[in-house]
């Protein structure tokens, strides 16, 4: 498996099945693909085939490389065994391989021992591999010999491939099942039940936090900020054995143990027409100069995900502190108990961010998450910890959702995040430590280089331990990234699932935005950056995950209250842009906007959040629940029609 995680996909299907689309579309996010051709051209009358192979052609991008395999096709086992681990091969596909494979002009040849070569090629990989094939086990018996042997050696490849690939998915209709997952094959079935932890909220400011075993404490007014509005998570259900904990608003894969994540979940996408009409708008509109720059990507995106031409500011906002420290020397040059007295700060009102998000009427939940072993030793977390910190981060998003929050923003404040980040960026987009690990800077700014060079150790050697392990997404937060990364991604997965955007704000949430491309590629799209404050591992992530960032003011706040910086200007742009009419020669004079008689939206989740919740506790990350095997999401989108004659 390669550096981003994915693992060893085989998409099946029928004639027109779409299933080299949606092949292409698992590939569409990686840097380096390398698109490997194994039908033959044909014959050269046969112009319906050429077209075929010219609209195969004309889809691809033209960053692919490709390479074909008609000569010989036992070089299609070399071209896996010398692909690089940041690089992604797509063979498209099996059914032209055999039939090439079957010519006489390649015979005689020992059919089983090739098949069974490319099964081992696809097991030693390095790289990302994903492999198209027709299925051929539902037709009728060909009546020929030349077509029983093309079945009966499509269907040995086909056998062979699936069970050395990490995961099967039929496509059906333009319709994915997923029919093998890692997690399906990994996970235990025993149904268990969340244990309970401490609720970890923010209190009114000038106030105490509170404590579950305090009944009242004395509040101290030494500064006057306006208030923090605090949330407290709802109830969350405890799972019975044969019951199942449902998610809302999507079909997923369900389990007893409740929502099982895995990878090619299927995800909604924000409107891909409401952006546009959106941005096009801006044109329209009565300003005196030449608009809103940059900005109009704001609108543009929030148009997206809220499903209008004509967007609303955000109105109700939530911040997600998530405080989980790294052991070890990824956090070299920290002062010790620094991240747990911001994290106390946080919870009390007070400090940059309590005042930030008071100011910006901003809802503000401090999440403890499970710590970090020392990468460069072990791993950080165990497997059992990585799936209960990525369902309770689901969970998180979840909760938001359902008090009608519009927009999320994603912060971390533990030691050793950056260290985290840097060793996720260099497993998934093929990063030299050094250059995505900032400089430390010490309480009085000075910059501590010996601090550094720990840290770039500490993320060198785990890199090094681990070279020869999986590069899932699972594997990689277990490993590598610590329980504040699995928290995020599992944060970042559900608000894509709710249809709740999410702002980013440092490398931890980056981070979290590379490894969810392994488990659903339609996350990034709700992400927004306002600024990448500086940070080199966060301008490298942005720039893999296509995410341009809206300023350049090298804010240092912390994460989280840099984004809360920028909010206020977002929400000016959004609203104002809502509210300007049509310039009056656009509009026969008439000042009004022709988008004003739109109805408003009825969304619950744009209604005023009701943030007085009854208290909850949130899950203790030292006894995580395992989930259950279950099958994988099937999405939902149609897929156009393939164009291999063999599949």
């Amino acid at each position: 498996m390669s550096v981003d995680g994915w693992n060893t996909v085989l998409v099946l299907g029928g004639i027109r099945s779409g299933k080299s689309e949606f092949a292409e579309s698992l590939v569409t996010d990686a840097p380096v693909v390398r698109y490997v051709a194994t039908a033959p051209e044909g014959d050269p009358e046969d112009t319906e085939w050429a077209t075929r192979l010219a609209a195969h052609r004309a889809r691809r991008p033209g960053s692919w490389t490709t390479e074909e395999t008609t000569e010989d096709p036992r070089r299609l086992a070399d071209v896996l065994a010398s692909a690089e681990t940041n690089e992604t091969v797509l063979v498209d596909d099996l059914g032209g391989w055999v039939t090439v494979l079957l010519d006489p002009d390649h015979q005689p040849a020992d059919d089983v021992a090739t098949i069974a070569e490319l099964a081992e090629a696809i097991r030693g990989c390095a790289a990302r591999v994903v492999l198209v094939s027709p299925e051929v086990g539902l037709s009728l018996v060909p009546t020929t010999p030349l077509g029983r042997a093309f079945t009966d050696a499509l269907g040995a490849a086909n056998r062979a491939v699936a069970d050395a690939c990490d995961a099967v998915v039929l496509v059906v209709a333009g319709q994915p099942v997923w029919l093998k997952s890692v997690a399906a094959a990994t996970e235990p079935a025993a149904p268990a039940t969340e244990p309970a932890a401490t609720v970890t909220t923010a209190t009114a400011a000038g106030t105490a936090p509170v404590a579950a075993s305090l009944a009242d404490t004395e509040p101290t007014p030494e500064v006057q900020l306006p208030d923090v509005l605090t949330h407290t998570p709802p109830a969350t259900p405890t799972p019975e054995p044969g019951d199942a904990w449902a998610a809302p608003t999507m079909a997923l894969p369900m389990v007893a143990t409740g929502l099982v994540i895995q990878p090619g979940m299927e995800l909604p996408m924000p409107d891909e027409y409401a952006g546009p009409q959106a941005v096009d708008r801006l044109a329209t509109l009565d300003v005196p100069g030449a608009g809103l720059g940059v900005l109009d990507r704001v609108v543009g995106f929030a148009a997206a995900t809220q499903g209008t031409s004509t967007p609303a500011a955000w109105g109700s906002v939530r911040v997600l502190l998530l405080h989980g420290d790294h052991a070890g020397g990824a956090s070299a040059g920290t002062v010790a108990g620094e991240s747990a007295r911001r994290a106390a700060q946080a919870r009390a009102g007070q400090g940059a961010l309590a005042r930030l998000a008071a100011e910006s009427g901003a809802s503000l939940q401090v999440v403890d998450t499970p710590a970090a072993a020392p990468i460069e030793d072990q791993p950080a977390l165990t497997p059992e910890q990585v799936e209960s910190a990525l369902r309770y981060g689901w969970r998180l998003a979840e909760q938001a959702a359902d008090a009608g929050v519009q927009l999320l923003v994603l912060g971390a404040c533990g030691a050793g995040t950056e260290a985290a980040a840097a060793a996720v960026l260099a497993a998934t987009a093929g990063a030299e430590p050094p250059a995505v690990l900032g400089r430390v800077i010490t309480d009085s700014g000075e910059i501590d280089d010996a601090a550094w060079m720990t840290r770039c150790a500490a993320v060198r050697d785990a890199l090094h331990r681990t070279r020869r392990s999986s590069r899932g997404a699972k594997d990689i937060l277990a490993e590598l990234g610590g329980g504040d990364v699995a928290v995020a991604t599992g944060v970042l997965l559900g608000a894509t699932a709710r249809r709740v955007p999410v702002l980013l704000d440092g490398p931890v949430g980056l981070a979290a935005g590379m490894v969810s491309r392994d488990l659903a590629g339609q996350a990034r799209h709700w992400c927004l950056l306002a600024d990448h404050g500086g940070h080199p591992a966060v301008r490298l992530a942005a720039d893999v995950l296509g995410l341009t960032p809206l300023l350049d003011l090298r804010l240092d706040l912390g994460e989280g209250a840099n984004a809360l910086v920028a909010l206020p200007l977002l929400r000016s742009v959004l609203a104002l842009a809502a509210a300007l009419p049509v310039h009056p020669s656009l509009a026969g004079g008439d000042d009004t906007d022709p988008a004003g008689d739109e109805p408003e939206s009825t969304d619950p989740s744009y209604a005023d959040p009701d943030l007085t919740e009854p208290d909850v506790t949130e899950p203790d990350f030292a006894e995580p629940v395992p989930a259950g095997p279950g099958p994988a999401s099937t999405g939902t989108d149609d897929q156009p029609a393939s164009g291999l004659r063999a599949g």
